[in-house]
């Protein structure tokens, strides 16, 4: 029986840079306080929870989300599975766990990502024979020859150079994001889930930061002119974010609020060029929705490299008023498999805040996020009732 789709709850932990406040914490261990709360915040009991779903992408195997439910007092009977398709993973979770609701397989369902970049495997080969070594290496292929698959720095690098995306207009792109981050008016306590004993409150990577700081950062992919920059590539990081993906008659039912899911897609485009990736699969989505960027109150869209986002929010025509309003991934970190659940997390606090009364026009939002191998996810979300 075919249902519809709503989020009810959505949280994360702070978007924290490697090697920092969460380095001992392995990923299960960032996402249990999360798939926790979420449940709190509706009201459920552990028992009402039907699937749990977490995209990691740096893991070394196992399965994570089953560590995480497990850990969050989930009981033993709740399935959980892990899934990893790199930075669509935590966005990918909430696809599926849409698909599950609106099947009418489950009707309660936890979703996202978690990451710890500090903790993530060391990682080998075994050697073809036994007299050679392991061989390390520092990720897998997202791609088979003859397909191109290219560093995504470089290719950020190479995109940024074809498109004359100069080093200045990524540069100021990256200072837009931490001061839309530094402004932001939102309620962090209601988001944000504390996690040990140093419980970071808030996103401790972003900050004030010059133009003239983020020119004299050193290009590490690229040409002088217009290579990435560690102020133009989101750094590495650790974070939980996870939302509950519920049947709507069910929500309301129980009496609450919710973001319901307009259309939640995965998609898939050139290996060479992962940065256009979701461009096509939004543009679908629009058609079929009957909507265009103007349209929407907010549109959340992954700041892995300024390039990148440049790019897309170009040739998706975002305004810039609504683009990332709490700041993206420049400002705040990129945790691999978390990354598009924290675009979700946002998108659905974004429009809460922005609800309008009842018997006017509902607030409507989307989020989107390219992969390694030239994947793409995006959501579209609408906050209150038609």
């Amino acid at each position: 029986m075919a249902q519809s789709a709503v989020i009810v709850a959505a949280r994360r932990t702070a978007v924290v840079p490697r090697n920092g406040a969460f380095a001992a914490y392995q990923a299960d261990e960032l996402a249990a306080p999360v798939l926790s709360q979420l449940v709190i915040d509706a009201g459920l009991s552990p028992n009402d929870i039907d699937q749990v779903i977490l995209g990691n992408a740096l893991y070394g195997g196992g399965n994570p989300a089953r560590l995480a439910a497990l850990r969050a007092g989930l009981p033993q009977s709740a399935p959980a599975m892990t899934i990893d398709t790199q930075c669509c993973s935590g966005l990918d979770a909430i696809v599926m766990a849409v698909r599950l609701v609106e099947s009418g397989a489950a009707t309660a369902v936890l979703a996202g990502g978690a990451e710890s970049y500090s903790r993530s495997a060391i990682r080998y080969q075994r050697p073809i024979s036994p007299e050679c070594p392991p061989v390390p290496y520092e990720r897998p292929p997202f791609a088979p020859p003859p397909f191109s698959d290219p560093d995504l720095a470089e290719a950020a690098a190479q995109f940024g150079k074809a498109h004359k995306i100069d080093r200045g207009a990524q540069a100021a792109f990256a200072v837009r994001s931490h001061e839309k981050a530094a402004a932001a008016d939102w309620d962090e306590a209601a988001i944000i889930v504390p996690i040990g004993e140093q419980a970071v409150p808030r996103d401790p990577f972003s900050r004030r930061l010059s133009l003239r700081a983020a020119l004299r950062a050193p290009v590490f992919a690229g040409t002088p002119g217009y290579g990435v920059s560690a102020a133009t590539a989101a750094c590495s990081a650790d974070c939980a974010a996870a939302v509950l993906v519920m049947a709507e008659e069910r929500a309301l039912a129980l009496g609450l609020g919710f973001s319901r899911v307009v259309a939640a897609r995965s998609g898939a485009g050139d290996p060479a060029n992962p940065t256009m990736a979701p461009v096509p699969l939004v543009q679908q989505m629009l058609r079929e929705a009957n909507l265009e960027t103007k349209d929407l109150s907010a549109i959340e869209l992954m700041e892995a490299f300024a390039s990148q986002v440049l790019a897309s929010s170009t040739a998706l025509g975002v305004p810039e008023d609504r683009l990332n309003k709490l700041g993206g991934a420049l400002a705040r970190g990129h945790p691999i498999g978390a990354s598009g659940a924290v675009l979700a997390v946002h998108l659905d606090a974004i429009l809460k805040a922005e609800t309008k009364p009842v018997g006017t026009p509902t607030a409507t939002g989307l989020a989107a996020i390219p992969a390694a191998g030239g994947l793409a996810s995006a959501i579209f979300l609408q906050r209150g009732r038609l």
